[in-house]
């Protein structure tokens, strides 16, 4: 397994164009019963080379609720990384994130290799969480993936939120 994941730093430096595809509704499309539990979910993805230059960054921000998950999916030349963090906020006792990882790589001569993994990662709002879908960075690898996870509460414009941003 990680022989494969090493080939990854080989091999990523051919990637032409990465792109990162979210599945799920916009903000606008949240249901106003649920905003009192929504979160909203700051991802910024990046692919950073072994020197720890960024060759590739892009951000979104999703709205989810507790236990409904948010997928991503980074697709490159040569590699595909499907991702699925679900978040399980509880009032008292640990928060946690629950991240799910897919990786398809396609090494020269050998094929496609194919690696999947799911971590259970403690979660406070507003605290940053970085993932690595293949693995801490090692000094032989040429690049890898960071993704960014920050959760916040969904803050719906309220009557009362606005009087108080109109000083009242």
């Amino acid at each position: 397994m990680h022989r494969r994941l090493r080939l990854f730093g080989a091999f990523f430096l051919f990637v032409a164009s990465v792109g990162m595809y979210a599945e799920d509704p916009p903000l606008s499309e949240i249901l106003p019963e649920l905003r009192n539990q929504a979160l909203v979910m700051n991802i910024n993805a990046r692919v950073l080379e072994k020197n720890q230059a960024v060759v590739w960054n892009e951000s979104r921000q999703r709205v989810t609720i507790s236990g409904t998950p948010v997928s991503l999916r980074l697709v490159g030349t040569n590699v595909a990384v499907a991702l699925q963090f679900t978040p399980f906020i509880r009032n008292q006792g640990e928060s946690v994130l629950v991240a799910q990882v897919q990786v398809w790589l396609e090494v020269p001569n050998e094929g496609i290799n194919y690696h999947t993994s799911i971590q259970t990662i403690p979660l406070k709002l507003d605290e940053p969480i970085y993932f690595l879908p293949l693995g801490p960075p090692r000094p032989q690898d040429s690049a890898s993936i960071e993704v960014v996870l920050t959760m916040k509460p969904y803050e719906a414009e309220t009557p009362a939120a606005a009087r108080r941003g109109n000083g009242r």
